[in-house]
């Protein structure tokens, strides 16, 4: 069964690793892999990156990407949100920080702020433009 507009939102928002997919260029298949990321219900979403990347690079030339967040203990639910991206900014030691705090315990966030090259990174701002959603059920 899809989510409602809440459900989903509320989904996106909760700390997941989520898998981003982006256009790699003729004859491949899309760059995949995992990044943390920020959202609030109704906002944009927003995930950080070396601007050296590989990722990062054909983001700017795409101008899009996709993201998928899931769970897999019973009920087994997913979100895919794909659109512009909507900004490129440097990443501020906020963003880290907020980022960072989502995914490690606060001693160990602190660490990994501290030991970043805040020049190295930027920031990606989506808008979601696509949706797609689904919660199976209970399993088993």
């Amino acid at each position: 069964m899809p989510l409602s507009v809440a459900e989903r939102e509320a989904f996106l928002a909760e700390p997941h690793i989520a898998g981003l997919a982006v256009e790699a260029g003729d004859g491949r298949g899309p760059l995949a892999v995992p990044v943390w990321y920020d959202y609030s219900p109704g906002g944009e979403l927003r995930f950080l990156t070396d601007g050296d990347s590989v990722k990062a690079k054909l983001i700017a030339k795409a101008g899009r990407f996709s993201m998928l967040v899931q769970r897999v203990s019973p009920t087994y639910r997913y979100v895919s949100v794909e659109g512009p991206v909507v900004r490129t900014d440097p990443t501020t030691l906020e963003d880290l920080t907020r980022i960072s705090a989502r995914y490690l315990p606060p001693d160990a966030a602190a660490g990994y702020v501290q030991g970043a090259d805040l020049h190295a990174l930027v920031t990606f701002v989506m808008r979601p433009e696509r949706w797609l959603s689904a919660d199976l059920g209970a399993l088993g």
